[in-house]
């Protein structure tokens, strides 16, 4: 007995988003449903490429479609489209070209901020999401020199077109300026350059814009809240007691700001020694993980000290892309993946919510 659409369509419905928390049919994953003979072709269109449920979605849907009668076989196509969070209560409206925002921020300076942003970025990439990175931090712009660019940009006769490399778009204040010219700017003046980085600048298609944030909470900070809707931020530690209580400040800030947290990385967690095979805590141990559940923000990982990792950032060849496989490699991978698996749930959840209705 041949099967039909209806009794596809049913069988999906055992498949459920862990994540969203309904099934894949009523979320609208499902799409081109096909059968031929006794062949059923599908596709399930997830809310980010960096799904860290896909192959288990992927493997659920083929094997309920399976068991119905008269089913031989089963093709599914994982495919993708982001949705935008969308924070109408900000008043800011949306960048032309980027879907969403993301803040990468740290209550202090020297916990790899900027390393993380940019190898953040390029997981993302890789995963197959398209992915921009603005340098945030006017005063030490270093995302370029980690990105391996050096080149002024160049406009189109309206916009600036922003650089590109391992298929990210890239923007920074470095690409203004000389090399050794600091920049001594006021307050005003920042807001204006970081308002036009996200509105004069050319981004094309962008599912996730990160912008790497200078250090502390200062006026970059309070131009971004009062720019443009942010998705949500991403906040870096070390384990340090130092570091820990500059990043609950910063939680603290971005909450004012009305920024939620997207969750907390732990870098520099520990050392691993490559003579001897033995672990040391450096900078102490668990207390990004013990923050984050203090703070009630997501732990999106702990990432190891790894040598390559500066070597890396120094020559403008990221981990992420030099040795994908290696262990701050996977570590910063799971970490891209539970960021677009945190924005997909923020996404959802504002679609939910009911629109006020104006009599």
């Amino acid at each position: 007995m041949a099967t039909t659409e209806a009794a596809v369509l049913e069988a999906l419905k055992a498949v459920k988003d862990p994540d969203l928390h309904k099934d894949i049919v009523t979320l609208g994953f499902v799409k081109d449903v096909k059968i031929t003979d006794g062949t059923v072709a599908f596709k399930v269109e997830l809310t980010t490429p960096a799904c860290p449920v896909k192959e288990l979605l992927r493997d659920q849907s083929r094997s309920v479609v399976l068991a119905l009668p008269g089913v031989s076989r089963v093709d599914v196509e994982m495919t993708a489209q982001v949705r935008a969070v969308g924070r109408p209560e900000t008043g800011r409206a949306p960048v032309d070209g980027v879907k969403n925002i993301i803040a990468v921020g740290a209550g202090k300076g020297g916990v790899g901020k900027t390393t993380l942003s940019v190898n953040l970025a390029v997981a993302l990439a890789r995963r197959g999401s398209r992915v921009a990175l603005l340098d945030g931090d006017m005063y030490g712009p270093n995302v370029p020199m980690m990105m391996g660019l050096n080149q002024q940009l160049e406009t189109d006769g309206q916009k600036i077109k922003p650089a590109e490399k391992f298929g990210i778009q890239c923007v920074s204040m470095a690409f203004l300026t000389q090399d050794d010219a600091p920049v001594i700017w006021r307050g005003p003046m920042l807001h204006g350059a970081i308002q036009q980085f996200f509105r004069d600048v050319k981004w094309t298609d962008v599912d996730y814009l990160i912008v790497d944030m200078p250090p502390g909470t200062g006026d970059v900070a309070l131009s971004l809240s009062q720019t443009v809707p942010v998705a949500g931020a991403v906040l870096v530690t070390t384990p340090q007691n130092v570091s820990l209580a500059d990043t609950r400040r910063a939680i603290a800030m971005y909450r004012k700001l009305n920024i939620p947290a997207i969750g907390l990385i732990e870098n520099m967690s520990y050392f691993a020694c490559p003579s001897c095979g033995h672990d040391s805590d450096i900078f102490g141990k668990g207390g990004g993980e013990a923050l984050a559940a203090e703070m009630s923000v997501p732990f999106l990982g702990s990432i190891p000290l790894y040598a390559p990792v500066r070597i890396g950032g120094d020559r403008g060849t990221p981990i992420v892309d030099a040795d994908p496989t290696s262990p701050p490699s996977l570590a910063i991978i799971a970490a891209a993946d539970r960021v677009a698996q945190q924005v997909s749930i923020s996404a959802h959840a504002r679609r939910t919510i009911p629109l006020k209705q104006v009599d």
